[in-house]
């Protein structure tokens, strides 16, 4: 996936935000909270992503993935893809979506409601 791609995938997901921060990156946001960024990592894009407990220490031993720096080491359960052979974009959409719906999920109802973003279990 390139950055544009990752740029463009996450744009396509509901009540998104796109700044460019910490040295250039694309940070990208649900209600002010992120859910993914791309920034450089070894001269290439690296993608990071939130992930479930589980998902981090499955993912983090995968190879061309590693426990986010910065994020993780400060106790959060992010991941990410800095090198090959990684995920295939595929996967990568998959948990980029994951990831998207872990912040999603802490947002109020009430919140989630007025970005229009779906809540499960009701009909919308």
């Amino acid at each position: 996936m390139t950055r544009d791609e990752f740029n463009q995938f996450c744009a396509g997901l509901t009540a998104t935000s796109h700044v460019v921060q910490w040295g250039d990156s694309d940070v990208w946001k649900v209600a002010d909270k992120v859910f993914a960024i791309c920034g450089w990592a070894e001269g290439r894009d690296a993608f990071t992503f939130k992930v479930t407990q589980l998902g981090f220490e499955v993912l983090s031993e995968m190879p061309g993935l590693r426990p986010a720096p910065y994020l993780a080491s400060r106790g959060m359960s992010w991941v990410q893809q800095y090198k090959d052979p990684g995920l295939s974009d595929s996967e990568l959409k998959q948990h980029l979506i994951a990831s998207y719906e872990l912040v999603a999920e802490g947002l109020s109802k009430k919140k989630r409601r007025a970005l229009g973003i779906p809540i499960p279990g009701e009909d919308g």
